[in-house]
């Protein structure tokens, strides 16, 4: 452990560092776990090396989900060295001196159960669903990749070409992909969501063994992890397993985030994107609050308001996008409105569509502005937001039937600061949303000031063919 500027006292057989709570027994047996909160659907306890354990006892069938979140994803990562996250994490099934590359799937495989991982802008999560009898293994396995991955420098040169390979596949060789990539990195011009999880190029061609090492060392580390079980399980027995195979793990200094500062935008942004395809593509964004950094009673209401808004733009069949662009005036072959609450940081209400073979870019633009100006004028009505608010609940209660969404929520939640029982708030707050409101963040957030637009202008499809054949040798970049 790194104990540089740091008083370490050891008495009575107790390793106490000073300025963190961290607690060790000399002899490598962990102290007890302290439970920090219990209700009827959530126990929570915190292992005395800072791991955060949730467990949501759910016995309908006995299976159970098993989740890791590590605070670390895209947004975490230096200028330079983007794509870090995404690629630690197909690290991490590269094995362990007790595991060798692939065992980890394998014992899995056997045992009946699924397992994958995802990185995030915000996060990075590894999980498994199986038997409920074979929990212990789970976390087993997870606790030895956890402190003993080997980081073999011949198997990380050929997993970043893998991961390079995947860059080219889902972004470079999709239109769509790239012109959203573009989008962020216009949108975000100096913030921590201006590049993308998978990373650019260049970074990738120049990421090394030793960049990784430092990463995982830095940031996989039991004090800045979150345990998540739901199922078919008895939450002490599952806090003692966490104990057994997490609370060995000594903690890490966690380098202190220093969040990137988004440059205030004072005018709308615009980028084509010229690239081949075969129709162009349209999105558009607007600068937005997400529940995280919301610090005040009117922000945190407006986040919910423009939530309930993005139902009403596209909530189906009958929501507006669709009724009025696609099916009724028929200006666009597809039209979606999004927004995600519970970024880590301050984020992007997205407006994207595809136009209509009868229709062009700009008549798509026109018309996507003119539903928010719509909103901005007249109140929806209150039939719309109960249709919404009918939505939301029906999903909700569709959610409780997936443990792993169930976990997902949980995760997301504790790992992006907000904590777990923000979960609980959800549907009171939606239901408490009035037209006005969604009127009143209308005309707040969705100014000209605020707007970023970018467009895919299509190339003849044998375009990229020739470019490739006059810059043979090149090295193919981002």
């Amino acid at each position: 452990m790194n104990l540089t500027g740091r008083l370490t006292v050891i008495l009575a057989g107790v390793v106490l560092i000073a300025g963190a709570s961290y607690i060790y027994w000399v002899n490598s047996v962990p102290a007890p776990a302290v439970m920090l909160s219990s209700t009827d659907s959530v126990k929570v306890y915190q292992l005395a090396n800072g791991m955060k354990v949730l467990v949501q006892e759910d016995d309908r069938s006995s299976v159970v989900v098993s989740q890791v979140w590590y605070k670390v994803g895209a947004s975490y990562e230096p200028k330079g060295k983007t794509g870090m996250s995404h690629v630690l994490e197909h690290m991490m099934f590269k094995g362990t001196p007790d595991y060798p590359s692939g065992k980890f799937s394998e014992i899995i495989a056997v045992n009946g159960g699924r397992e994958n991982a995802f990185t995030s802008k915000d996060y990075t999560a590894y999980f498994q669903r199986i038997s409920s009898d074979r929990l212990e293994l789970c976390l087993e396995l997870e606790a030895d990749r956890m402190k003993n991955l080997v980081l073999d420098e011949a198997e990380f040169k050929k997993e970043v070409e893998v991961v390079k390979e995947e860059r080219r596949l889902r972004t470079e060789d999709k239109p769509t992909s790239l012109t959203y990539e573009r989008f962020n990195a216009l949108a975000f011009k100096t913030g921590a969501y201006h590049h993308p999880v998978i990373g650019w190029m260049e970074d990738l061609d120049n990421m090394t063994v030793t960049d990784m090492r430092d990463w995982y060392e830095k940031w996989y580390t039991p004090n800045n992890a979150t345990l998540i079980v739901s199922g078919d399980v008895q939450a002490e027995q599952v806090v003692l397993l966490a104990n057994k195979y997490f609370g060995t793990i000594e903690p890490q200094a966690v380098p202190k985030l220093q969040n990137k500062t988004e440059v205030l935008q004072t005018a709308s942004r615009y980028l084509e994107v010229a690239l081949p395809a075969q129709v162009p593509y349209l999105i558009m964004g607007y600068k937005v609050p997400s529940l995280t950094q919301a610090n005040t009673a009117e922000l945190d209401a407006d986040v919910y308001a423009l939530e309930v808004l993005a139902g009403l733009l596209d909530g189906g069949n009958s929501a507006r996008l669709t009724k009025n662009l696609v099916r009724g005036r028929e200006i666009a072959s597809s039209a979606s409105a999004g927004y995600n609450p519970y970024d880590r940081l301050n984020t992007v209400f997205l407006l994207s569509g595809l136009p209509s073979a009868k229709s062009n870019i700009a008549e798509l633009k026109t018309a996507l502005l003119n539903e928010l100006e719509k909103l901005k004028l007249e109140l929806p009505a209150q039939v719309e937001l109960d249709r919404v608010k009918a939505q939301v609940i029906a999903a909700n209660v569709y959610e409780k039937d997936s443990l792993f969404y169930q976990a997902m929520q949980l995760g997301i939640l504790e790992t992006t600061g907000l904590g777990w029982e923000k979960k609980d708030e959800y549907l009171e707050k939606i239901s408490a949303i009035t037209p006005e409101q969604v009127q009143a963040v209308a005309i707040k957030y969705f100014t000209e000031e605020t707007l970023t637009v970018t467009e895919l202008k299509p190339l003849p499809m044998d375009a990229m063919k020739r470019k490739a054949s006059r810059s043979a040798g090149g090295r193919h970049g981002s």
